[in-house]
């Protein structure tokens, strides 16, 4: 019997690889735009818990399945936003925050980017997917999410 502590630690460890896979996927992308067809991917291991944290997500989605996808993925959006915020923060601290996004008019603190929204949107909903890969959701015309 698999217990919801159980649950969570396989979840936390899925996010926390999936995240760093996707990290290194796009930081290897965006060395195109440099011209740098090493296509090196950077992450660091402050990472892992950071993106072992959308494990949080699975509880979540199952109380929000009744509520359109738009608006699942503007809540995940804000979250993701707001524990890149924290862990940036409490990293900072300790002058260990692997990245700085600079002042760029999208960015807020060094921190978070809010350019990434769209990013951050698709990643929340595609852990939701990751998390609960059984839930087979369609869009209604009305907006509701229908669960089969």
């Amino acid at each position: 019997m698999t217990t919801h502590k159980d649950s969570f630690a396989k979840n936390f460890f899925k996010c926390g690889l999936t995240g760093w896979c996707m990290e290194i996927i796009f930081t290897s992308l965006h060395s195109i735009s440099q011209k740098d067809l090493t296509l090196k991917g950077v992450t660091s291991i402050w990472m892992f818990p950071i993106y072992g944290c959308a494990a949080l997500i699975a509880p979540v989605s199952r109380k929000l399945s009744g509520i359109p996808m738009v608006f699942r993925g503007l809540i995940y959006m804000t979250a993701i936003f707001t524990t890149e915020y924290s862990a940036g923060m409490l990293l900072s601290r300790h002058k260990v925050c692997p990245w700085d996004y600079g002042t760029g008019k999208w960015c807020i603190n060094h921190l978070v980017r809010l350019d990434y929204a769209p990013y951050w949107f698709g990643a929340g909903l595609f852990f939701e997917k990751l998390l609960n890969p059984q839930s087979k959701t369609k869009e209604h015309p009305s907006g509701t999410t229908l669960h089969t």
